[in-house]
């Protein structure tokens, strides 16, 4: 067990670095961040290590939303309402828990960083 908890913990870490680089005023999924990692099926994955970054300060889960533009994150940060605060102060618009201008909005790790 020991050894499938550090396969974990080294995914979460790629992860959160992939999140890192995600620019201010603009948002990835799951998915898209999966697909950069080569395991473009592990987007619930990826979910699970967005719910654990809330002990990582310099990680922006803010900017990880779902393929449809929604923030299904939401009820793990602080309050139910930081997620869309945060998104808002960096120039993003939500309504009804949805990211406007999502295509325009969308940020590619497979584009960006290859």
């Amino acid at each position: 067990m020991r050894q499938d908890k550090s396969k974990y913990q080294n995914f979460f870490a790629d992860v959160y670095e992939v999140v890192k680089l995600v620019p201010p005023g603009r948002v990835t999924t799951y998915g898209a961040i999966a697909e950069y990692l080569g395991v473009k099926s592990s987007a619930r994955m990826v979910g699970w290590a967005m719910n654990a970054a809330h002990s990582e300060p310099d990680v922006p889960a803010h900017r990880v939303i779902n393929r449809n533009g929604i923030l299904t994150g939401k009820h793990h940060f602080f309050t139910p309402t930081l997620m869309q605060e945060l998104l808002e102060k960096e120039g993003v618009t939500v309504i009804n828990d949805k990211v406007q201008n999502f295509d325009a909005l969308f940020w590619s790790p497979t584009k960006a960083l290859e």
